[in-house]
């Protein structure tokens, strides 16, 4: 199963704002500045991305939102993943008004359009205050059938291990932390693989055997361990997607992560992949970046 798709699913909403209901929890989110229209702001933002990623040859299914009561709604990678061995999940979502994020318009289009023969419904474990927001708690090696996953308030270990026994992954678990101890809310703003690479902040990986357990899975699965900072991750430098456009790879990257990247680090990931840099300042404010605002489709 290849990587990285040319496919993905954005949605531009009319009324983003950083969600108080995931302040609790979101070390990267924070508050707009005064005198700052950031619905207008980020509505613009979404409309760019949409337009680069399209002159780069991704395809871009793009939704609207037009409601007030789903402020994170730009992020649909939490509440849904498309996998090419024809399944569609539907992830249990932590915070209540994030759950109103999951439509039956966007399922039915991309159920009629791809043909996945298999929807599999996870979203009831929130009934028992379960929870796996997605290829946000989840960073898939699609390649080597692995699914890394940094345990928090949304992602249960026991859901995460229920869903590779079904797809046939192996689960890899650990615990990462800022340096303050808050666990990262989210996988993918620590981590991203790509084809050739792993892009990772080790560090945050705090139990030396965790830390050796995921360094080792990584070279086992023989691509290169791209290591950044947590300062880098502060600027969500793991929050990135590969996408592959006729052949060719190209990284999805905020322009906010690529100024933080060093000569030495882009060099060598440019060995695989073309760097686009994509400017979301206001997104990033409700806590998630450019690859949270994708979700691929296989």
């Amino acid at each position: 199963m290849s990587q990285s798709s040319d496919t993905v699913v954005m949605v531009r909403p009319y009324h983003f704002a950083s969600n108080p209901e995931t302040m609790g929890d979101n070390a990267f989110q924070s508050l707009a500045k005064d005198g700052v229209d950031i619905a207008e702001a980020a509505y613009n933002e979404v409309t760019e991305a949409v337009g680069k990623l399209r002159e780069h040859g991704v395809q871009v299914h793009l939704f609207e939102d037009e409601t007030t009561a789903t402020p994170d709604s730009v992020f649909p990678n939490n509440w849904f993943s498309t996998h090419a061995s024809g399944e569609l999940i539907l992830y249990p979502m932590y915070c209540e008004n994030r759950r109103k994020e999951r439509r039956p318009d966007i399922i039915e289009f991309l159920c009629s359009q791809y043909g996945y023969h298999e929807l599999i419904d996870c979203s009831a474990q929130e009934n028992d205050g379960v929870f796996l927001e997605g290829t946000g708690s989840i960073v898939f090696d699609h390649e080597h059938k692995l699914a890394y996953a940094a345990r928090s308030k949304r992602m249960h270990e026991s859901a995460l291990k229920a869903l590779c026994q079904k797809l046939g992954y192996e689960p890899v678990a650990f615990d990462a932390t800022s340096r303050g101890g808050k666990p990262v809310y989210h996988t993918n703003v620590l981590m991203a693989v790509g084809s050739d690479f792993v892009m990772a902040s080790v560090d945050m990986i705090r139990d030396d055997k965790e830390r050796r357990q995921f360094v080792d899975t990584v070279a086992r699965s023989r691509k290169t361990l791209v290591e950044l900072t947590e300062e880098q991750i502060e600027h969500f430098a793991g929050n990135t997607l590969e996408l592959t456009v006729n052949g060719s790879n190209l990284l999805a990257i905020s322009s906010t992560a690529y100024n933080t990247l060093s000569t030495d680090q882009v060099q060598v990931l440019e060995q695989w992949v073309t760097l686009v840099p994509i400017n979301v300042p206001t997104i990033e404010l409700g806590g998630g970046s450019i690859r949270c605002m994708l979700a691929q489709v296989f």
